[in-house]
């Protein structure tokens, strides 16, 4: 049997007499048990996210980003035109979209391991695959099964960890998560262009598959788990005897089914959707309108670059916030933000206003993605967060493929991109209104 001698860990060995625990060692060398714990061990919940961070930055630089870097290659060996190489990495995310639901009940079941060490796997056989494509055909069915990879490996997966393992410190969870995540661009990008040129598109590929098989796989089977209650812990490392005690009280525990008859998911999935759609066309636009307005293309390239950064930056200085505000209020904010920076560069047609518009509206996009998840965990609980959230990007898909192309008709229809702008401005203002609709959890 077990007997609890008292609620306090000691610096002395335990002594076990058949069973029976007991603590030999005076009171004043006894300190609480959770302090004792966090100042012995480090919670298993930060080593995981390291882990998974650094396998956040390959698998988005290589799987997502480096797409860009093999479309003048591939048009130029086998002559297939931008719109159809394009269009291959459409399908991508649309299957990646449509697999969010199935993926985020997967995770709610049997964790995160498994799934992203078989998404991992999978999207390093399909970068050998593509590397030795020559079907147009072929080349589509590649890049659904590396949508399908990425959805399994992406922030969906990484987010879902961060709401099981931590609750009172999730944004700053998500902060680091998402801070590393901001760098894969910028050295995957380059990384790609640079091994193009050395071994051509075929050998960079490889390259990049064997980078993905050695840099994510072995981290996530040896470090990923299902949950706190594994280890005998709870969310953010307290013990569960510190749990059952009350000193943490239980987050709401909502179904998808339960969750999607609520008003706040639709306000949110709203909100979001409008961000999503805003940010996507202005990355495709950004640059034609900048030299539409008689800006150089190397500035304009220079401003669209500097988004990363402003992102990181609100990431670092905004993201926090959450944890001592309403996270509704600082999604608003956020929104605001983005709001002011399209007006700025409608009516600022100069450099400064450029460069405004992109730390307004850089830092405000990219904080939006450690809210969304930081919401809709705070809303709906850790324990069917992947499916709810799965079902909220699923909607979300549609605003993604639906941005460039839209907003390029828009720019016919309105006659310009300066109406584009303020329509923009105007979709965002909907989301602002929206998200101030949820109410406090």
């Amino acid at each position: 049997m077990n007997i609890d001698i008292c609620q306090y860990d000691c610096y002395s060995d335990l002594v076990n007499i058949e069973g029976v625990q007991f603590c030999f060692v005076h009171v004043t060398f006894c300190i609480p048990m959770r302090t004792l714990t966090q100042s012995r061990q480090l919670y298993y919940g930060w080593i995981m996210l390291v882990a998974v961070s650094w396998t956040e930055v390959v698998s988005w630089g290589i799987l997502y980003y480096a797409f860009s870097v093999f479309v003048a290659p591939m048009q130029a060996e086998l002559g297939w035109s931008a719109v159809a190489l394009t269009g291959a990495y459409s399908l991508a995310l649309m299957c990646m979209g449509l697999a969010a639901v199935p993926v985020g009940r997967w995770l709610d079941r049997h964790g995160p391991r498994a799934l992203m060490t078989a998404g991992a796997i999978l999207g390093s056989l399909l970068l050998v695959a593509w590397s030795q494509v020559t079907s147009l055909w072929a080349f589509y069915l590649i890049m659904a099964g590396i949508g399908l990879a990425a959805a399994a490996v992406l922030y969906e997966p990484a987010f879902a960890i961060v709401a099981v393992w931590f609750r009172h410190q999730r944004g700053r969870a998500l902060t680091v998560l998402t801070f590393f995540g901001a760098w894969a661009s910028t050295v995957f990008i380059p990384l790609s262009g640079w091994l193009t040129e050395q071994v051509g598109w075929r050998g960079a590929l490889l390259a990049l598959a064997l980078i993905l098989a050695l840099a994510t796989t072995p981290f996530h089977l040896i470090f990923l788990r299902r949950r706190p209650a594994d280890l005998g812990l709870a969310p953010d490392g307290a013990t569960e005897l510190s749990r059952t005690a009350g000193s943490i009280a239980p987050e709401p525990t909502i179904t998808p089914r339960m969750a999607l008859r609520t008003s706040g998911f639709w306000w949110l999935t709203i909100a979001f959707a409008s961000t999503t759609f805003a940010g996507v066309a202005m990355t495709v636009h950004l640059i034609p309108y900048l030299i539409e307005r008689g800006h150089a293309p190397t500035f304009a390239a220079m401003v669209t670059g500097l988004f990363g950064l402003m992102s990181l930056a609100g990431r670092l200085l905004i993201g926090p916030l959450g944890d001592r505000f309403p996270r509704n209020w600082i999604a608003a904010g956020l929104i605001a933000m983005q709001i002011g920076g399209l007006i700025v560069l409608t009516l600022t047609p100069t450099a400064v206003g450029a460069i405004v518009y992109v730390a307004l509206f850089g830092a405000g996009a990219g904080t939006m993605t450690i809210m969304r998840a930081a919401l809709m965990a705070e809303q709906y609980g850790a324990a069917n967060y992947a499916t709810i959230s799965g079902a909220q990007s699923l909607a979300l898909t549609g605003a993604k493929t639906l941005g460039p192309v839209g907003a390029g008709l828009l720019v016919i229809l309105l006659g310009g991109y300066s109406a584009l702008l303020l329509l923009l401005a105007a979709l965002l203002a909907i989301g602002f209104v929206a998200v101030l609709q949820v109410a406090a959890p």
